[in-house]
């Protein structure tokens, strides 16, 4: 596969995950705002934006301007709008690729951005931030069911996991930052659309390290910490040559291997006696794999100049 078309499916399983995560993480802030009426909105604003790597304007910070630079800023690609037009401009550079309902979802998504900027003020954010997460689920569901499981599809599950770790990690920030009051873990538990599968995993028991637990270490729900990276470890080693007789093929792989063993061999109340060290540290984990991935297989070639010969 080319380089080129592999790193157009790579982007666009990060930016169709981090437009659904950013999402989920401006309506778990906007909830805190309501819930807690003695919340200092110009605070909670500005640990959103550091939370989420964003610079923090001057001036008094309200949620309605966080929505209008993390939410319906076409130009930021770290917005929910602008990954999903930069997620549809990788998708037309790689039509040969993606099947044709997968890029009539991403291009009706995109065409569809300004009437649901309109909804925001009819509506109010909640709705659109629903429309997002419906129309990234159309689209992971039409790359299940029309994506050959070749390279290709590994690269756009890698993008999509890498990029779910680092935005479930911003996620659990918010609780952090916040003091570990509002959002709280039922909040964090219904934005990742978790409540259901929590409650019958842990039979309706409902407290802090079960919560954590569950969202950092599970092994069967999809978006859980641990399965994300185990998903991200089996897509590399596929695309990998095989390990040899000594360790792993990739540097990508060995960054991983250390961040899911850090989780795996660490107990529930031990990872939140240390949650702020945690989630950082798998913030840097998703940054350097994406540096050891882009080294390893979308590396630039410069570009051959010819130079005309002198005839003896």
């Amino acid at each position: 596969m080319l380089s080129r078309i592999a790193e157009s499916l790579y982007w666009i399983g990060r930016y169709v995950e981090r437009a659904e995560d950013t999402a989920r993480i401006l309506d778990v802030h906007l909830h805190q705002m309501l819930a807690d009426p003695w919340v200092a909105e110009d605070a909670a604003c500005r640990s959103l934006l550091s939370v989420m790597g964003a610079p923090v304007p001057d001036g008094p910070l309200s949620g309605a301007r966080v929505v209008a630079l993390l939410g319906l800023d076409a130009t930021n690609p770290s917005s929910v709008a602008g990954a999903l037009a930069a997620a549809r401009e990788n998708a037309r550079g790689a039509r040969e690729t993606v099947s044709s309902e997968m890029w009539e979802c991403l291009n009706s998504t995109w065409l569809g951005l300004p009437d649901a900027r309109q909804r925001v003020e009819q509506q109010g954010v909640h709705a659109f931030f629903g429309w997002v997460r419906e129309r990234c689920a159309v689209l992971a569901g039409l790359a299940d069911a029309t994506m050959s499981r070749d390279e290709g599809w590994l690269f756009l599950v890698l993008g999509r996991s890498v990029e779910r770790v680092d935005m479930s990690a911003r996620l659990l920030s918010t609780h952090v930052r916040a003091g570990g009051s509002i959002p709280s873990w039922l909040t964090l538990l219904r934005s990742c659309g978790a409540w259901e599968t929590f409650l019958r995993a842990y039979r309706g028991s409902l407290d802090d390290r079960h919560a954590a637990e569950f969202l950092l270490l599970d092994r069967l729900f999809p978006r859980s910490v641990f399965a994300a990276l185990s998903t991200a470890e089996s897509c590399l080693a596929e695309l990998a040559p095989g390990p040899g007789r000594a360790g792993v093929a990739t540097d990508a792989q060995r960054i991983l291997g250390r961040s899911r063993t850090n989780l795996e061999f660490r107990g529930a109340d031990e990872l939140l006696d240390d949650l702020a060290g945690v989630l950082d540290g798998l913030e840097r984990t998703c940054s350097q794999v994406n540096d050891a991935v882009s080294r390893r297989y979308f590396r630039a070639t410069s570009a051959v100049s010819w130079v005309s010969e002198a005839v003896a």
